[in-house]
C-alpha cells in the first residue's frame, strides 16, 4: 500500500508562486509514474501534470503549460509541483497520485493511489 501526503498549499496573490510537495511511502517510488490533479468547488477533478519514473518525461495541459513544472527526487520519494504566475482560476484542492506503472498518464482512472489533497487559493 502506498501512502501519499501533500504539503505546500496556501493562500497566494495573483502572479505569485507556490511549490507543492508530495511525499510517498510504502512502495517503490522509483517504479511509479506520478501525477498532480486539481478539483475546484463544483467542478470535476482535472489533470494538471504527470511525470514518468525517471523524470525524463512530463506532460501538462494547455491551462498550466509554461507556468507549472513537475519534478521528482527518487532518493527522497518526493514529487514536486512548482506553480508560477498563479491565477485565481488555479484555486482548487491539489491532489498527488501514484501510478504503479512507470509511464505517464493523464486520466484519473490510470492512477492507483491518491493523497488527501492540499488547498491552493489564489486571491488578492
Amino acid at each position: 500500500q502506498v501512502q501519499l501526503v501533500e504539503s505546500g498549499g496556501g493562500l497566494v496573490q495573483p502572479g505569485g508562486s507556490l511549490r507543492l510537495s508530495c511525499s510517498a511511502s510504502g512502495g517503490t517510488f522509483s517504479n511509479y509514474a506520478m501525477g498532480w490533479f486539481r478539483q475546484a468547488p463544483g467542478k470535476e477533478r482535472e489533470f494538471v501534470s504527470t511525470i514518468n519514473w525517471s523524470g525524463g518525461s512530463t506532460l501538462y495541459p494547455d491551462s498550466v503549460k509554461g507556468r507549472f513544472a513537475i519534478s521528482r527526487d527518487n532518493a527522497k520519494n518526493t514529487v514536486y509541483l512548482q506553480m508560477n504566475s498563479l491565477k485565481p482560476e488555479d484555486t482548487a484542492v491539489y491532489y498527488c497520485a501514484a501510478r504503479i506503472r512507470p509511464v505517464i498518464a493523464t486520466k484519473i482512472a490510470s492512477y492507483d493511489y491518491w493523497g488527501q489533497g492540499t488547498q491552493v487559493t489564489v486571491s488578492s
